[in-house]
């Protein structure tokens, strides 16, 4: 499965602090498998007291309201709520039925809501709160990823997932582009390199064995597999990784963390710095090219840095890093242009 909104960030993700905070029935498998990050497993003849044990979300059988009408109603559905780790603009959904095959749902549609604040459920059930629908209800098949592009650009808090009339999910999957509430921005210092932030790294040299948005990923990396590594150089280039911020900012330093790269560490690297909105194609120097350690986590300040939207990372000749931050503050009109941007 290859489509164009899944080069965006998973809104939906447990290390952004997604979360599936309600649905009406889990009977078979619990609601928490939908957001699991590690791809659908299946062991065959394994049954629990409630039968088959399936790695998803899994609802039990509906059924008619009499002897005389024993099918479920044509709207009747089941359904399941996710909080977003971060509120954003959703680009694209992946319903995966992933090993579900003869209770896989026939059909599903995806809603989304912008809910201010940590509502309870019972806040988000309030019939006043404005339910979009995102997906249509379309037809799914067993044991299939399935991915919908979406149409609808406006910033999101929650999403829900309904399932006609019933039946199993393994995973859910929500991609777009964060757009942080900019009452966590005003007058604070954060990173804004990071994905709850509105940072997105978009575009690289090379990502043969990792991705680039691992390195404005969430936490440290565990193994080498969770940062940017790149396929060896046979060249006299270097590799890069360009990541644009969530708006013009002012940035007072950097964080690059060479963590479990050993054999496999940049000789160096570099910093620069773009500002789109006076010359998108002039580069200037942050960090000069700078000599690093493997297996080392790299801190350094800047003074006067110029104010900046693009960073791009350098590594001299090739290899991996595992996580970028870059501290600082949104300029005052920068805040502004992301207040409007949340009022949307």
């Amino acid at each position: 499965m290859t489509t164009d909104f899944t080069a965006y960030i998973d809104l939906a993700s447990r290390a952004l602090g997604a979360g599936v905070v309600a649905a009406n029935d889990e009977w078979f498998a619990e609601k928490e498998n939908l957001l699991r990050a590690e791809p659908p497993v299946f062991a065959p003849h394994t049954f629990g007291p409630r039968g088959q044990i399936m790695d998803g979300w899994e609802t039990r059988r509906r059924r008619g309201p009499s002897a005389a009408h024993p099918h479920p109603e044509p709207d009747a559905h089941d359904w399941a709520i996710v909080r977003l780790g971060v509120p954003g603009i959703v680009r694209g959904v992946v319903i995966d039925t992933a090993f579900f095959t003869g209770n896989h749902p026939p059909r599903a549609s995806v809603e989304a809501a912008s809910v201010p604040g940590t509502p309870s459920v019972e806040e988000l059930l309030d019939p006043a709160v404005a339910w979009t629908t995102i997906v249509a209800r379309t037809e799914l098949k067993g044991d299939t990823a399935h991915p919908f592009e979406v149409a609808v650009a406006r910033r999101f808090t929650h999403v829900r997932l309904n399932i006609f009339p019933d039946g199993g999910v393994a995973r859910l999957r929500v991609h777009g582009e964060a757009i942080p509430d900019p009452a966590w921005l005003d007058g604070l210092t954060v990173d804004l390199a990071a994905q709850e932030y509105g940072g997105v790294a978009e575009a690289a040299s090379d990502r043969y064995f990792s991705s680039p948005h691992n390195l404005n990923a969430p936490g440290r990396s565990r193994v080498m597999g969770e940062g940017w590594e790149t396929r060896r150089r046979r060249d006299d280039g270097h590799d890069w990784v360009r990541v644009r911020l969530v708006g013009r900012a002012e940035l007072l330093g950097a964080e690059i963390d060479i963590d479990n790269y050993l054999g496999n560490a940049p000789g160096w690297v570099a910093l620069a710095g773009s500002d789109a909105g006076v010359d998108p194609d002039a580069w200037f120097e942050l960090l000069p090219r700078t000599r690093v350690q493997p297996d080392t986590r790299h801190r350094f300040r800047f003074t006067d840095a110029p104010p900046v939207t693009h960073v791009r990372i350098e590594v001299f000749p090739d290899g991996g890093v595992a996580r970028l931050r870059l501290p600082g503050r949104l300029t005052r009109t920068a805040l502004t242009a992301l207040r409007d941007r949340t009022a949307r």
